[in-house]
Protein backbone atom coordinates (compact mmCIF):
# COMPACT_ATOMS: atom_id res chain seq x y z
CA UNK A 1 0.00 0.00 0.00
CA UNK A 2 0.81 3.68 -0.95
CA UNK A 3 2.85 5.29 2.48
CA UNK A 4 4.56 2.08 3.68
CA UNK A 5 7.22 2.39 1.38
CA UNK A 6 8.27 5.80 2.47
CA UNK A 7 7.25 5.24 6.28
CA UNK A 8 4.04 7.65 6.24
CA UNK A 9 1.92 5.09 7.55
CA UNK A 10 4.65 3.86 10.29
CA UNK A 11 4.14 5.57 12.81
CA UNK A 12 0.19 5.20 12.85
CA UNK A 13 -0.70 2.27 15.16
CA UNK A 14 -4.48 1.74 13.33
CA UNK A 15 -5.03 2.18 9.32
CA UNK A 16 -8.34 1.56 7.67
CA UNK A 17 -8.30 0.90 4.07
CA UNK A 18 -11.16 1.51 1.90
CA UNK A 19 -11.49 1.80 -2.15
CA UNK A 20 -13.10 5.26 -3.71
CA UNK A 21 -16.63 4.55 -4.21
CA UNK A 22 -17.67 6.53 -7.77
CA UNK A 23 -20.50 8.01 -6.48
CA UNK A 24 -17.99 9.80 -3.68
CA UNK A 25 -16.84 12.28 -6.76
CA UNK A 26 -18.69 15.60 -7.22
CA UNK A 27 -19.62 17.37 -10.48
CA UNK A 28 -15.99 18.55 -10.74
CA UNK A 29 -14.58 15.16 -10.92
CA UNK A 30 -13.04 14.32 -7.76
CA UNK A 31 -14.38 12.98 -4.16
CA UNK A 32 -16.42 15.48 -2.77
CA UNK A 33 -14.88 17.06 0.60
CA UNK A 34 -17.68 15.63 3.09
CA UNK A 35 -16.05 11.94 2.34
CA UNK A 36 -12.75 12.85 4.07
CA UNK A 37 -14.59 13.47 7.24
CA UNK A 38 -16.65 10.11 6.59
CA UNK A 39 -12.88 8.38 6.11
CA UNK A 40 -11.95 9.95 9.30
CA UNK A 41 -14.95 8.78 10.89
CA UNK A 42 -14.44 5.22 9.77
CA UNK A 43 -10.77 5.30 11.07
CA UNK A 44 -11.34 6.63 13.78
CA UNK A 45 -13.83 3.90 14.68
CA UNK A 46 -11.51 1.28 13.82
CA UNK A 47 -8.91 2.84 16.87
CA UNK A 48 -12.05 2.46 18.64
CA UNK A 49 -12.94 -0.62 18.18
CA UNK A 50 -9.04 -1.50 19.04
CA UNK A 51 -9.39 0.30 22.27
CA UNK A 52 -12.09 -2.08 23.00
CA UNK A 53 -14.62 1.45 23.76
CA UNK A 54 -17.46 0.41 22.05
CA UNK A 55 -17.65 -2.44 25.15
CA UNK A 56 -16.07 0.15 27.59
CA UNK A 57 -19.61 2.13 26.45
CA UNK A 58 -21.91 -0.17 26.59
CA UNK A 59 -21.03 -1.67 30.20
CA UNK A 60 -20.51 1.54 31.55
CA UNK A 61 -22.44 4.49 29.81
CA UNK A 62 -18.93 6.00 29.69
CA UNK A 63 -17.39 6.67 26.33
CA UNK A 64 -16.71 9.49 23.93
CA UNK A 65 -18.16 12.53 21.94
CA UNK A 66 -16.10 14.00 18.93
CA UNK A 67 -15.13 18.15 20.21
CA UNK A 68 -13.89 19.53 16.75
CA UNK A 69 -12.32 17.90 13.59
CA UNK A 70 -10.65 19.37 11.06
CA UNK A 71 -8.76 18.37 7.45
CA UNK A 72 -6.11 19.85 4.96
CA UNK A 73 -6.59 18.56 1.40
CA UNK A 74 -3.08 18.27 -0.25
CA UNK A 75 -4.33 16.13 -3.41
CA UNK A 76 -7.88 15.42 -5.06
CA UNK A 77 -8.68 11.77 -4.84
CA UNK A 78 -10.60 9.95 -7.93
CA UNK A 79 -11.61 7.18 -8.35
CA UNK A 80 -10.89 3.68 -9.56
CA UNK A 81 -8.34 4.39 -6.25
CA UNK A 82 -7.82 2.68 -2.94
CA UNK A 83 -7.15 4.52 0.54
CA UNK A 84 -5.49 3.95 3.86
CA UNK A 85 -5.82 6.32 6.44
CA UNK A 86 -3.50 6.12 9.58
CA UNK A 87 -4.72 6.85 12.97
CA UNK A 88 -3.04 8.03 15.93
CA UNK A 89 -3.69 9.46 19.24
CA UNK A 90 -0.87 12.58 19.56
CA UNK A 91 -2.30 14.15 23.35
CA UNK A 92 -4.41 12.60 26.00
CA UNK A 93 -5.12 14.67 28.88
CA UNK A 94 -7.49 14.64 31.66
CA UNK A 95 -10.91 14.17 29.98
CA UNK A 96 -9.56 14.51 26.04
CA UNK A 97 -7.31 13.22 23.47
CA UNK A 98 -6.47 14.52 20.24
CA UNK A 99 -5.86 12.33 17.29
CA UNK A 100 -4.47 12.57 13.86
CA UNK A 101 -5.23 11.18 10.83
CA UNK A 102 -3.57 11.18 7.35
CA UNK A 103 -5.18 9.79 3.97
CA UNK A 104 -2.97 7.94 1.57
CA UNK A 105 -3.91 7.52 -2.10
CA UNK A 106 -2.69 4.02 -3.72
CA UNK A 107 -3.28 5.44 -7.15
CA UNK A 108 -1.01 9.07 -6.67
CA UNK A 109 1.32 7.23 -4.12
CA UNK A 110 1.28 10.21 -2.20
CA UNK A 111 -0.76 12.06 0.97
CA UNK A 112 -3.97 13.22 -0.49
CA UNK A 113 -5.44 15.24 3.32
CA UNK A 114 -4.18 15.37 6.94
CA UNK A 115 -6.66 15.69 9.50
CA UNK A 116 -6.90 16.41 13.60
CA UNK A 117 -10.35 15.34 15.87
CA UNK A 118 -10.73 16.79 19.15
CA UNK A 119 -12.12 13.69 20.94
CA UNK A 120 -14.01 14.21 25.14
CA UNK A 121 -14.40 11.83 27.11
CA UNK A 122 -18.14 11.73 27.92
CA UNK A 123 -20.52 10.33 30.81
CA UNK A 124 -23.57 9.48 28.67
CA UNK A 125 -25.77 8.86 32.51
CA UNK A 126 -25.30 12.30 32.90
CA UNK A 127 -25.06 13.83 29.47
CA UNK A 128 -21.67 15.57 30.89
CA UNK A 129 -18.01 15.27 29.82
CA UNK A 130 -15.87 13.77 32.64
CA UNK A 131 -12.33 12.16 33.43
CA UNK A 132 -11.17 9.55 31.64
CA UNK A 133 -11.23 6.27 32.84
CA UNK A 134 -7.82 4.29 33.65
CA UNK A 135 -8.84 1.68 31.64
CA UNK A 136 -9.23 3.99 28.66
CA UNK A 137 -6.08 5.62 29.17
CA UNK A 138 -4.15 2.21 29.45
CA UNK A 139 -5.51 1.11 26.25
CA UNK A 140 -4.53 4.13 24.26
CA UNK A 141 -1.27 4.06 25.69
CA UNK A 142 -0.58 0.50 24.40
CA UNK A 143 -1.53 1.20 21.37
CA UNK A 144 0.28 3.48 20.73
CA UNK A 145 3.14 1.94 22.17
CA UNK A 146 2.99 -0.48 18.98
CA UNK A 147 4.23 2.09 16.65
Amino acid sequence: MAGTKHGVLDKYPVIYRTPIAWGEMDALGHVNNIYYFRYFESARSAYFQRMGLWDYAARTRIGVILHSTSCRFRLPLTFPDEIAVGTRVVDVQSDRFSMEYVVVSEAQKAIAAEGTGLVVVYDYNRNQKCEMPKEMRERIEEIERRT
